[in-house]
């Protein structure tokens, strides 16, 4: 194996792990403090792309310059952080934090067939195309290949959105609040701690991550239906992976798929479906809680 196949197999691998990363985290942010597997996550994905490439067309067709688009992508993600956040946890998930986690699932899962449906009310069942930011950007030249800025400046966000994540939760007033509500959340209740309001912003986190991650990802692909549905499995495949719950493990489980799919690509292009739910059951049969899953408080 050559150098150059090696870059290629690296490059690929992380631009793969950074979009898988930045959807991935935002399921993990809402089990890891809510204990609720939120599949409406793809639709959150399919939402961000969506609103993000209808918003940049619109932009294009004015004439405006094309750097307004990254503006765009993070505006859009806020937007429907905030508007499908608080519509799905306060219209549906706070009826269900005292219920069977199954119940949960299922009543994500509605919820997800119901807002794949509205996206084909409002944008219909054509493609669209949002590729003014990238093609911006230009291309660089590593080692005598050339690779696209754009797809590059997203691992730079993974690691951004990492960090930031960890010192919130760490370094931060409500990060500690955070974590007394995962440990416990009725000793936070009865010490003053308002646990529903630090649901929702738990959830709006989560909920605009997911749209970031396919705001991000629009300019890179053809936005058409379906989309939420095959990244809410590669989701959950990656959070398996790392430990439900766990923001490092949620690195870590998407730069092992990303770069396991894109050496399966580059070599074994015939293993490629396999070889990410082969890594899963790997980790399921050796270790079922995940390679980072968080510490469990023991109650006495």
């Amino acid at each position: 194996m050559d150098f150059e196949l090696l870059l290629v197999i690296l490059v690929d691998g992380l631009v793969y792990s950074s979009y898988l990363f930045l959807v991935a985290v935002g399921l993990t942010v809402i089990f890891g403090v809510q204990k609720v597997l939120n599949v409406t996550h793809g639709a959150f994905y399919a939402f961000g792309a969506y609103l993000t490439a209808y918003l940049i067309g619109l932009w294009a067709k004015g004439g405006l310059p094309d750097a307004g688009g990254f503006f765009l992508i993070f505006i859009s993600a806020a937007i429907l952080g905030v508007v499908l956040g608080v519509i799905i946890e306060r219209g549906l998930l706070r009826f269900l934090y005292d219920r069977d986690e199954h119940i949960a699932v299922l009543a994500t899962f509605a919820a997800f067939l119901v807002l794949e449906d509205v996206i084909l009310l409002i944008w219909g069942t054509d493609p669209y195309l949002a590729f003014q930011p990238m093609s911006l950007l230009g291309s660089s030249e590593i080692a005598g290949l050339v690779f696209d800025n754009y797809s590059l400046t997203m691992i730079v966000l993974t690691f951004v959105v990492a960090f930031v994540l960890w010192y919130g939760l760490n370094r931060t007033q409500f990060g500690k609040i955070l974590l007394a509500v995962i440990f416990d959340r009725e000793v936070s209740m009865a010490m003053g701690i308002n646990v529903t309001k630090v649901f929702l912003i738990t959830f709006i986190i989560g909920t605009f991550l997911g749209a970031l991650g396919g705001a991000y990802h629009a300019p890179i692909i053809s936005v058409q239906p379906g989309i939420g549905v095959e990244v809410i499995v590669l989701a959950f495949a990656v959070v398996v992976i790392g430990g439900m719950g766990s923001i490092p493990g949620a690195l870590i489980g998407a730069i092992v798929v990303g770069i396991s799919r894109a050496a399966a690509v580059h070599l074994f292009p015939e293993v490629e479906l396999f070889v990410i739910y082969g890594i899963m059951a790997l980790v399921l049969i050796f270790r079922p809680e995940g390679l980072f899953a968080p510490i469990k408080a023991r109650k006495i």
